[in-house]
């Protein structure tokens, strides 16, 4: 067995990790998409320098998917194909994905990748998420919102703290874990890393509805 993990950059992938790693599973690498336009994790819009970091600290080799922007499912799914082929020729058996409940996502994951010659899995896959977010906080993930969807959340939070002030903040109707896509986070410190990342906040901006808070490495900042 050998495991690729799908890495967004958050919170919910770096528990995922730590959670394969507690049980011995080896994990072997990571895999994200990067909008190759701008340089970021898709979704999520974290810088590739931090990304790179994230995987410097968790000592794993990093696989990208580019993708352009705009992107179609139909350029999506060809380039995924390319990944999952070519980790396979490298040994991988296995893709392991941070998911929690939603079963429209698992299903698709797993029609994907069916026949491909990599299993998915879901550590943590049907947790309750109010207990996960806390077991996160007090295992000592350490998180900043980098996206947030201003329809469910206000604004002033985005670069908040992944913590227990936070999730008394959220709204009720707010998944603690965020499993909606109610916010992103950018992980930068926890049982998983070697240690922290250093980051400093930057611009915010809203584009197509999203609220994103830039985040910069520190020790590039300060050069």
């Amino acid at each position: 067995m050998k495991i690729l993990l799908s890495w967004s950059s958050g919170k919910d992938s770096a528990w995922a990790l730590h959670t394969l790693r507690q049980q011995g599973a080896p994990v072997g690498g990571l895999l994200t998409s990067v909008n190759e336009s701008v340089g970021r994790v898709s979704m999520h819009g974290v810088r590739e320098e931090i990304l790179r970091a994230q995987a410097q600290a968790v000592r794993l080799p990093l696989f990208t998917i580019p993708l352009p922007w705009p992107c179609t499912n139909e350029i999506y799914e060809g380039r995924l194909r390319v990944a999952v082929d070519s980790a396979v020729a490298a040994g991988f058996t296995h893709v392991a994905f941070g998911d929690l409940f939603l079963e429209d996502v698992r299903r698709y994951r797993e029609e994907r990748l069916a026949g491909t010659g990599l299993t998915p899995l879901f550590p943590l896959w049907g947790r309750p998420t109010a207990a996960l977010a806390r077991e996160m906080i007090a295992g000592g993930l350490q998180a900043r919102i980098a996206t947030l969807d201003p329809r469910v959340l206000p604004r002033e939070l985005i670069g908040a703290a992944f913590d227990g002030t936070l999730l008394a903040r959220l709204p009720p109707t707010v998944d603690p874990c965020a499993e909606r896509g109610e916010f992103h986070t950018c992980a930068i410190g926890g049982p998983m890393f070697d240690g922290p990342i250093e980051v400093i906040a930057g611009e915010v901006v809203e584009r197509e509805g999203f609220v994103y808070g830039d985040l910069r490495l520190a020790s590039l900042s300060a050069t």
